[in-house]
């Protein structure tokens, strides 16, 4: 729990939203992730949750398989509980949508219709209500199921790591972030036109949108950033690893100079490679954080896998 709580306060948190609410009906990653940066903008967040299986406190899935990620994100948002597919639930859910500015939702299209959330039905209700749907691939492709590591794959962000899962749910957090600018694309919206307007956040895109430093050619092993460049590399050091990210010519130079290379040395070179890894191989990780200090280096230590 201190690791998650310690990601969150280099997030910005203002009162930007403050006086709107936010009502969510997303569970498991992205939806909660998209609420969490809505209530640190100062928006009141309110989450309507299936009911709660026997033995559990939550009925999002996430409180089952990651509790303490859900207690993270969830923090200051008000959860009411409530089954959509009863009278009772929907009564609760038209309460909620009476004082609600925008709606996120992350059901696929047909169950919202089995719901009553089609988006022209809410308009007519709520002319002002904005609404963002978050979905698994955009357009016709809605229907099909996915998850994060489906998405990652079709971006081609699994390339080069075998059968190891990926370090992140990198497809999941860039919908998140999508999603809550949504969130501000529909307020300013209605802001313009008095009108609520539905925005679909398609995960499947997300996930193409950080792969596109690949699709350029950047981080392949050809590209500068992925591999090509001497000073933009993982290396081995004595007691760990060094994340090495000294790009620019001025940075590059200070850790050829260290290395003794001549600074102007040819960083895609095999011999620059060469010489930069035998150096860093031979150094603690003390010694690095000291000399990245000193000479301003922008590198980074890690202990060993």
């Amino acid at each position: 729990m201190a690791l998650l709580s310690h990601a969150f306060p280099s997030f910005p948190a203002s009162q930007t939203l403050q006086g709107t609410r936010i009502l969510s009906l997303a569970l498991n990653l992205p939806g909660p992730a998209a609420l969490l940066r809505c209530q640190r903008l100062g928006a009141e967040c309110v989450k309507l949750e299936p009911p709660s299986p026997p033995g559990h406190a939550s009925g999002d899935p996430m409180a089952r398989y990651s509790p303490a990620a859900y207690a993270a994100l969830h923090a200051g948002v008000r959860i009411v509980q409530a089954d959509l597919k009863t009278a009772q639930g929907q009564a609760a859910l038209h309460a909620e949508l009476d004082a609600a500015d925008v709606l996120l939702t992350s059901f696929r299209p047909s169950a919202l219709r089995k719901l009553g959330l089609e988006w022209s039905a809410l308009q007519q209700r709520w002319p002002r209500l904005g609404m963002v749907r978050i979905v698994g691939a955009a357009g016709a492709r809605a229907e099909e199921p996915g998850h994060d590591l489906t998405y990652q794959a079709e971006a081609g962000l699994l390339a080069g790591t075998g059968c190891a899962l990926p370090a992140s749910l990198q497809a999941d957090m860039a919908g998140a972030l999508a999603a809550s600018e949504a969130v501000l694309q529909a307020l300013l919206a209605r802001a313009a036109s008095g009108h609520g307007v539905c925005i679909d956040v398609a995960l499947a895109d997300a996930a193409h949108w950080l792969a596109l430093p690949r699709a350029w050619g950047l981080a392949t092993a050809a590209g500068d950033v992925g591999g090509a460049h001497a000073a933009y590399r993982v290396y081995p050091c004595a007691d760990g690893r060094v994340a090495v990210a000294a790009l620019e010519p001025h940075f590059a130079a200070r850790l050829f100079t260290a290395a003794g290379l001549e600074p102007s040395a040819d960083p895609r070179a095999p011999q620059t490679h060469e010489a930069v890894a035998a150096f860093l191989r031979g150094q603690s990780r003390a010694g690095l954080d000291a000399l990245a200090a000193l000479q301003d280096i922008p590198l980074h230590t890690l202990a060993q896998d």
